[in-house]
């Protein structure tokens, strides 16, 4: 159901809804910085571009320990009035009402249409081609990148033993030395040396056509990550999607996390994109845009803090 309780739900109390329709005006800026409940003070579409918008998410009854909450703002111009996301997405799309709720809907891929869900809530058990998480399974390759032959294919138990055990950690160590002074060759190096996987499936040869069954996995990635480990937090409390596996990278700033999608109600990359979409409004991040090939290659460094979805341990 297309409602603003709904909305709220899935949009980080409205956080999402004022990050979406900044990133519309700024695509390439950090549109805002999350600390706690406070948004920060953002540039205003509507007041020239200046940084006169303070957003922040307030408990509706702040004298209850638990209470629903709302993201709001303030214009310290005085040229748009003070309001809550809904407010300032009124004055965006110039739509109140149902048409508004609706417009929101259809532009964040929120996909709240009765009986629909483009999310996966944590609470669903999914089955997409197999029926236990013994069983899925996604082809595993030894390095070089250039080689498109699987050696065999595992389980999300298995990359982690791989990612949290020695196997890549001479090479990870080496890399990350490399990259401090020569990003290319550690680029190079990245390639030739490192055994990888592609977690959305098993395939005959690393290619979309040679695909044998999808795994129900999609794994983002995410670059350059200036606030990495508040990140990583921030993807394993994320309210819609259960983390099956979450790593840093092979260059040590950056993430990879497996999440799990349905492509029984869309395609893969659809789905990528829908998921695409939700990360940007709700963390103000753009993701690698390979992550919407399915044969996408992952490579597995040595981390031995990663994250495993307890499930998979039992």
């Amino acid at each position: 159901m297309i409602s603003r309780e709904n909305i709220l739900r899935k949009t980080m109390y409205g956080a999402g809804i004022y990050a979406y329709i900044l990133r519309a005006y700024y695509s390439d800026e950090t549109v805002m910085h999350i600390t706690g409940r406070d948004c920060g003070v953002c540039r205003n579409p509507f007041a020239g571009d200046a940084k006169t918008l303070h957003i922040w998410i307030e408990k509706l009854h702040p004298e209850l320990e638990v209470s629903e909450e709302l993201a709001c703002h303030s214009d310290s111009s005085g040229i748009i009035p003070d309001g809550c996301c809904f407010d300032f997405a009124q004055i965006h799309y110039g739509l109140a009402g149902q048409e508004l709720l609706n417009a929101i809907n259809r532009d964040m891929f929120l996909h709240l249409e009765e009986g629909y869900c483009a999310y996966t809530p944590k609470t669903t058990n999914m089955s997409v081609g197999n029926t236990s998480t013994d069983c899925i399974r996604f082809s595993f390759f030894k390095a070089p990148v250039t080689n498109a032959r699987p050696f065999k294919d595992i389980t999300i138990r298995d990359a982690y033993n791989y990612i949290t055990g020695n196997f890549a950690k001479k090479r990870t160590e080496e890399l990350r030395s490399i990259a401090k002074t020569d990003p290319k060759r550690a680029k190079w190096f990245k390639a030739a040396r490192f055994d990888y996987c592609c977690f959305s499936g098993t395939f005959r040869s690393r290619s979309n056509s040679a695909l044998i069954e999808h795994s129900g996995y999609l794994c983002i990635d995410f670059d350059h990550v200036s606030n990495l480990e508040e990140l990583f937090r921030a993807l394993l409390d994320d309210e819609y999607f259960d983390t099956q596996l979450l790593f840093r990278s092979p260059s040590g700033d950056g993430l990879k996390w497996v999440i799990p999608i349905n492509v029984a109600e869309m395609p893969h990359g659809d789905y990528f994109r829908a998921v695409e979409s939700y990360i940007r409004a709700t963390y103000s991040i753009n993701i690698d845009a390979s992550g919407k090939d399915i044969s996408r290659a992952c490579f597995l460094p040595y981390d031995p803090f990663a994250f495993i979805n307890t499930k998979f341990l039992e």
